[in-house]
């Protein structure tokens, strides 16, 4: 688990096709482009994560001997290629949008641009980094907007397997949650970690009374009672309240008290235990719930008017139940001839207008309104276009092009979103701490107007191509050139 070095974690087709051009002498330069299609679970935007378990794979890319010796024992390659995997390395350039970035369909999120070989190798790591972590920082900011914050992520009994429960736990806490019950994702990533105690604490004492005595002796400044062992309101309110009591007649200021529900009617459950909170004169407890919560639950839990402080987000964030892959893809969008100085745009064509790719050496920017400091939209460029935000600016839609708008002169920035993460082969990219890029998600999540983040039916993000790559990709379908 977390290897240091992941190059065996490639689909064995990568390799062959290495092969296939080491034997063909071809390595070209060329430029992939990773980005998705379609927002996940109903969302206008996601949250791209992952970039520095990416830097982490590529700056240990290498062959061992024996990773050598078990693709010499699959006999399909040749000892010539072999020889040159021994001595790989990563050379080329590689280009990002930082991690916390809310981003959508079809804008690069990673653009790598090297030799064919070295870029074909890294494709599958990159798509299975970057997908995992996107998946589930975008399904944890929108639990976290439902519940208006307080969500903590404790589902890594239910992941699938321990780098998806632990990566996974990091991109929770980027995409908005305030902990989680990992502890190795805390010792990892620096992240905070939270827990209360489970019902097999209760009923391994002689009553509930006594086993929350015992808690709230040993926790006094995070005792949070789980209250639904045996009867939530007749039996387990009425004894936290009773512990409560007691530590404020022996002068415990505590912290962090309260209690948690984990079955039952959440919304009723919780308005009557806060009653009897407050009556009882713990008006500041908290009350915290789970059981199989989500963005839509919670949404509708807060429509009751649940009395529900924090939030325990388990199974439902972590695999993405409802939406359990992000759907990124990994596409060739031009080449550069050994021996040539220009690129040469490469288009992927179908039927489906969708999965028609833009070619060409690209890069984004972020249009912001100047008075809301919201974003307008997203332009994909060719790589060299410039702009003067003095000027007016039109932007149309790619595919319905008859929509269009005009953005005065002066009313507006631009933002150029990838960053060049290795140059040559090197690292030039210092990725922020954890907690860092939390906060980095939350400043981007403000940029999105209240239309975008509805969680049913919500506004797209107009994301448009820029006039000379329009044209560009125009002529590639007009040529039919694939």
């Amino acid at each position: 688990m977390f290897s240091s070095n992941l190059t065996m974690m490639t689909d064995l087709y990568e390799l062959t096709m290495m092969q296939g051009y080491f034997l063909n002498g071809n390595n070209d330069t060329v430029v992939f482009d990773m980005f998705y299609r379609t927002n996940p679970s109903g969302s206008s935007y996601a949250i791209t994560c992952g970039l520095q378990q990416v830097i982490d794979y590529v700056k240990n890319l290498s062959f061992s001997y024996d990773d050598i010796d078990y693709l010499r024992g699959l006999h399909i390659f040749r000892e010539d290629f072999l020889s040159y995997l021994a001595g790989f390395h990563f050379s080329g350039d590689i280009y990002a949008i930082p991690e916390g970035s809310v981003v959508f369909p079809k804008e690069p999120l990673i653009k790598v641009i090297a030799p064919i070989m070295e870029a074909q190798l890294v494709e599958t790591a990159i798509l299975n980094i970057v997908n995992h972590q996107s998946l589930i920082a975008t399904k944890a900011s929108r639990v976290d907007y439902a519940a208006g914050g307080g969500v903590m992520e404790f589902g890594l009994r239910r992941a699938q397997g321990p780098d998806a429960g632990t990566l996974g736990a990091r991109a929770a806490v980027i995409g908005g949650c305030t902990g989680t019950s990992n502890v190795l994702a805390g010792e990892l990533f620096g992240i905070p970690v939270q827990g209360t105690h489970a019902h097999a604490w209760i009923m391994s004492f002689p009553d509930e009374y006594t086993a929350f005595h015992t808690y709230a002796n040993m926790y006094p400044d995070a005792c949070i009672l789980l209250v639904d062992t045996y009867d939530t309101l007749k039996s387990g309110v009425p004894n936290a309240i009773r512990v409560f009591k007691e530590m404020r007649e022996k002068g415990i200021s505590s912290k962090l008290y309260g209690i948690r529900l984990d079955s039952g009617d959440l919304a009723y459950l919780s308005k009557k235990a806060r009653k009897m909170l407050d009556e009882a004169g713990f008006t500041d407890a908290i009350i915290s719930a789970s059981s199989d919560l989500d963005e839509y639950l919670i949404d509708s839990l807060r429509t009751q008017g649940a009395a529900i402080t924090s939030w325990g987000v388990g199974t439902n964030l972590i695999t993405s139940a409802d939406n359990p892959a992000f759907g990124g893809v990994y596409k060739l969008a031009a080449i550069k001839k050994q021996g040539e100085s220009e690129f040469s745009a490469k288009i992927k064509i179908s039927e489906n207008p969708e999965k028609i790719t833009n070619p060409g050496n690209k890069t984004i920017f972020r249009i912001y309104d100047n008075e809301t400091h919201k974003i307008k939209a997203d332009l994909i460029c060719l790589v060299g276009e410039t702009y003067d935000t003095s000027e007016d600016l039109k932007i149309f839609d790619p595919i319905s092009t008859w929509k269009k708008s005009t953005i005065p002169g002066g009313t507006y920035t631009m933002r150029e979103l990838l960053v060049p993460v290795f140059l040559n082969g090197q690292c030039v990219y210092e990725s922020p701490d954890t907690m860092s890029i939390k906060a980095v998600c939350q400043q981007e999540l403000d940029t999105l107007w209240d239309e975008n983040r509805r969680l049913v039916n919500p506004q797209t993000v107009y994301v448009d191509l820029s006039q000379p790559l329009f044209d560009l990709k125009r002529q590639l379908l007009e040529d039919g050139k694939q």
